[in-house]
C-alpha cells in the first residue's frame, strides 16, 4: 500500500536502469527493495554497504535537488563530530528512466533501528541519546538561524502549528481521547519561545532513526539515521525523542543527563505532541506503525500530564 496518494512508483528494474545510465560503477550490484520504514523517501539496499534513496512524492525537480543538495551538506557536517556515524551521501543522480526526480546514494550502516528493536527500558540508551543531542547542540550554527533559512516544519515557533494540530484533532475522533488532547494543546501552544538561540538539531528523533544494538533493556545507540534535516531550530526539538523513544524510568535519566529545565521541557512535549497528532490519523491504513507511534507517543505524554496533576 502506498503511504502518500500522490506517491511516486518504483521498482527495481527502474533502479538498476538509473544506475545502469547515471552511475555504471555501481550497476553490478544487487538491488532489493525495502518494505516502507519512512514517510519521505523510497530506501533501496545496493549491495552490502550502500543504499539508494528516492523521493516518495512529486515536487518540482530543481526543488528537489536543492533540498539533497542541503540534505549532502546537512549530513557532511555532522561527519566526525558525533559519538555515532551517520550516512553518507556519495552521489545525487538525476530524474530519467520513468523516474522524475533526483535521488541519492549513500553509506549503509549495518545495524537494527528502534522500530524493531525497542529501546525504551533502556537506561543506557537513555544516557546515550542525551549524550547525541549534546553532541548535535555542540555542532557550530555558523550564524544560521531558523527563521532566517525560512525553514519549514517544527522547529520555530510551537503556536505557528495551531492549525495543523486542529486539523489531526478534528480527524481523530473515535481513534483518541481528543478532549483531553484538546485541553492539553491549549496550554501548550502558548508556550513561549525562550531567550536561548537555535541549535544544531537533527529534528526526527524517531525510533526508525536510531540504530540500536543490545536486547531492550541493555539496549545502547549506535548509529543515526536521516540526517538530511539537520539544522538550526528550537533547543527543545530534539527532546521529542524523550517520548517517542523512551518509557517513564529511562526518559527521566534523560532529562537528568541532558540538564534540562522546565520551560524547555515543557516545548519538548509541545513539539513531539505536534508531530504525533499527525501520525495517528494521517498513517492510520497506509503506514500502521507510524500511527502506533504516534498513539503511544501521545499516551506516554497524557500519563505524565496526568501525573504532575495529581
Amino acid at each position: 500500500m502506498a503511504v502518500h496518494e500522490d506517491q511516486l512508483r518504483l521498482d527495481a528494474e527502474t533502479v538498476r536502469a538509473l544506475l545502469a545510465d547515471q552511475l555504471p560503477e555501481l550497476a553490478g550490484l544487487p538491488v532489493r527493495m525495502l518494505p516502507p520504514a519512512g514517510t519521505v523517501n523510497a530506501v533501496v539496499r545496493l549491495g552490502d554497504r550502500l543504499a539508494a534513496r528516492f523521493p516518495l512524492r512529486p515536487e518540482p525537480p530543481d526543488e528537489v535537488r536543492r533540498v539533497l543538495e542541503r540534505e549532502a551538506e546537512a549530513a557532511g557536517s555532522l561527519v566526525g563530530r558525533l559519538r555515532v556515524p551517520v550516512p553518507e551521501v556519495v552521489a545525487i543522480g538525476r530524474p530519467g528512466r520513468g523516474y522524475p526526480l533526483p535521488w541519492t546514494v549513500q553509506t549503509w550502516l549495518p545495524e537494527t533501528d528502534g522500530s524493531v528493536v525497542d529501546p525504551g527500558a533502556s537506561y543506557a540508551f537513555a544516557r546515550d541519546l542525551a549524550a547525541l543531542v549534546a553532541d548535535l547542540r555542540a555542532v557550530p550554527t555558523c550564524g544560521r538561524t531558523f527563521a532566517a533559512e525560512r525553514r519549514t516544519g517544527r522547529g520555530g515557533t510551537v503556536a505557528d502549528h495551531d492549525a495543523w494540530v486542529r486539523t489531526c484533532l478534528g480527524r481523530s475522533t473515535g481513534l483518541l481521547d481528543v478532549p483531553a488532547l484538546a485541553a492539553l494543546w491549549e496550554r501548550l501552544r502558548v508556550l513561549p519561545r525562550g531567550p536561548e538561540p537555535d541549535v544544531t538539531t537533527h529534528g526526527d528523533l524517531i525510533p526508525g532513526n536510531v540504530l540500536v544494538a543490545g536486547p531492550g533493556p541493555d539496549a545502547r545507540l549506535v548509529g543515526l539515521l536521516d540526517v538530511g534535516g539537520t539544522g538550526p531550530a528550537d533547543p527543545a526539538l530534539d527532546l521529542v525523542g524523550a517520548w517517542h523513544l523512551l518509557e517513564d524510568g529511562p526518559r527521566a535519566v534523560f532529562r537528568e543527563t541532558l540538564g534540562v529545565d522546565d520551560a524547555t521541557w515543557a516545548r519538548g512535549v509541545a513539539w513531539a505532541y505536534e508531530q504525533a497528532v499527525g501520525l495517528v490519523w494521517y498513517y492510520r491504513t497506509s503506514l500502521p506503525a507510524f500511527s502506533a507511534l504516534g498513539r503511544r507517543t501521545l499516551d506516554r505524554i497524557l500519563r505524565a500530564e496526568a501525573a504532575t496533576n495529581r
